[in-house]
């Protein structure tokens, strides 16, 4: 029986489709050899092996699609290094490079809800591959993939020890130990049933308070996505600490799926996204660290990003959404940070890669040496830049891609020239259409690239402005 190749299709960051519909072992089995060889074909004068790191995360049935990938790819002549356990998408990434491997195919969906899973393609530098490297994985599935006489050796290796010695080292570990281990700063984490699971603990000790930790592939009927709406338990258990203790400095740090995402909530229970956290971030590493480098922004990123960067004297430099573009970038020049919306955020002094746990150690470190709870320090680079604003998106299912495809149309021959009652003074078109308004607030309408879904983002200076402005774009997408 031959396998329908069509529902294989790799977006921002991998392959990724409905567990036995879209995603199913036989498919599996078909595209691992295929993304194996064109690894090889890539990295494989640099490292001079044909060795590919395989990692998983903890959704259903990842460690049997791991072990399918490990067979498919062992019997096209490649010698595969086998996580013994779940880990972050990062710890493999880690290990492609650490290893000198031609990279790693890591079985997860990421922040996606339950009934997904999905492949992620690393390179041996430690980052997702590039475009070019996904299409030609796509162009070759139609062709027979030839097979080594020989079949290559499994070896089983553990992720996580090699990962977080290297993520110790780039913070002071024993500072934030000492300050959550004396009750100076308490920790929360929610690991969303995640692949984070434990993660921040074995980095500073078992005082971290962890909730969501237990295996849990329908993650509680919702999806392993940093956002508020799945947030309830941990908002609850921090506001319970913060009655108790009114006056100690507390944290909420929240992880994907595969914990290549990061939010936090502070200590007065506010969630603070990316776009709030990399400019604490910016600030921190230049400011403490002494940190130098271009900060990477996507499209969608907070106008407060290059206003921090402005004020430290820091160039700034915008790509499309999606890591893939951040790493390439970071490949390319030297970088103090590179990150997006969504609350993937990568160092120029780590892998090209987004890293959450790395972000986390970051975000301690700069709570424990400012002494300031993370929404103080927000608003203090409010102050500093004479900036504050508010941030929401929605993602709004079409009907279909005939609809997607009107929209574009619309779009494209009859430009929107007022949004909300304010006139449009600039449009962006690196990655959808980014309009910027008359009161300098900004509108960006982006469809995703493989499903009937419009991804409307809006910063404006309060968030009713914000929702009138979403609200907006939602009547004219559906009229």
């Amino acid at each position: 029986m031959s396998v329908d190749v069509s529902l294989i299709k790799f977006g921002t960051d991998g392959w990724r489709g409905v567990i036995a519909k879209e995603f199913t072992f036989e498919r599996v089995a078909l595209v691992a050899p295929i993304a194996a060889k064109v690894l090889s074909y890539t990295y494989g004068q640099m490292v001079g092996n044909r060795t590919v790191i395989v990692g998983y995360d903890r959704r259903f049935m990842s460690e049997d699609f791991a072990r399918v990938v490990t067979d498919a790819v062992v019997q096209a002549g490649f010698d595969v290094l086998l996580t013994e356990c779940f880990a972050p998408t990062p710890a493999f990434s880690w290990a492609a490079k650490n290893r000198n491997a031609l990279g790693a195919l890591v079985i997860t969906a990421s922040h996606n809800p339950g009934k997904y899973s999905g492949l992620k393609v690393k390179g041996a530098f430690g980052g997702s591959v590039p475009p070019e490297v996904t299409k030609e994985i796509e162009a070759l599935l139609t062709q027979d993939v030839t097979v080594n006489a020989e079949p290559g050796q499994v070896e089983m290796f553990d992720p996580w020890d090699s990962y977080c010695q290297g993520l110790q080292t780039k913070v002071d570990i024993e500072k934030i130990r000492t300050a959550v281990n004396t009750g100076k700063l308490t920790v929360f984490v929610d690991a969303m049933h995640g692949a984070s699971a434990g993660g921040l603990g074995r980095l500073i000790g078992d005082q971290v308070r962890e909730i969501n930790s237990d295996r849990d592939p329908l993650f509680e009927g919702g999806a392993p996505e940093p956002l508020p709406k799945y947030l309830s338990r941990l908002f609850a258990v921090m506001q319970e600490h913060r009655t108790e203790n009114p006056d100690s400095l507390s944290v909420g740090l929240v992880f994907d799926g595969d914990c290549d995402r990061i939010a936090a909530v502070d200590g007065n229970g506010n969630f603070l996204s990316s776009q709030v956290l990399i400019p604490i971030l910016i600030d921190h590493l230049k400011l403490r660290r002494q940190f130098t480098g271009e900060i990477i922004k996507t499209v969608s990123g907070s106008d407060l990003m290059p206003k921090v960067a402005q004020m430290h004297g820091l160039s700034v430099f915008e790509t499309p959404v999606g890591y893939k573009y951040i790493a390439d970038r970071m490949l390319e020049v030297p970088v103090l940070l590179g990150g997006e919306e969504s609350g993937g955020i990568g160092y120029g002094n780590h892998i090209p890669e987004r890293d959450a746990l790395l972000s986390a150690l970051y975000v301690l470190e700069a709570i424990v040496d400012s002494g300031l709870d993370l929404g103080e320090y927000y608003r203090m680079l409010q102050e500093k830049t004479g900036f504050s604003s508010a941030y929401d998106r929605i993602d709004l299912p079409l009907a279909s891609m005939d609809v997607r495809a009107k929209l574009l149309a619309q779009l494209e021959n009859q430009p929107l020239t007022e949004i909300a009652g304010k006139a449009v003074t600039d449009c962006q078109t690196i990655d959808g259409y980014k309009f910027r308004l008359a009161d300098n607030s900004w509108l960006m309408i982006r469809f995703s690239g493989t499903e009937p879904v419009l991804r409307l983002y809006c910063e404006a200076a309060t968030l009713d402005d914000v929702h009138a402005t979403l609200n907006w774009a939602k009547n004219w997408a559906e009229s």
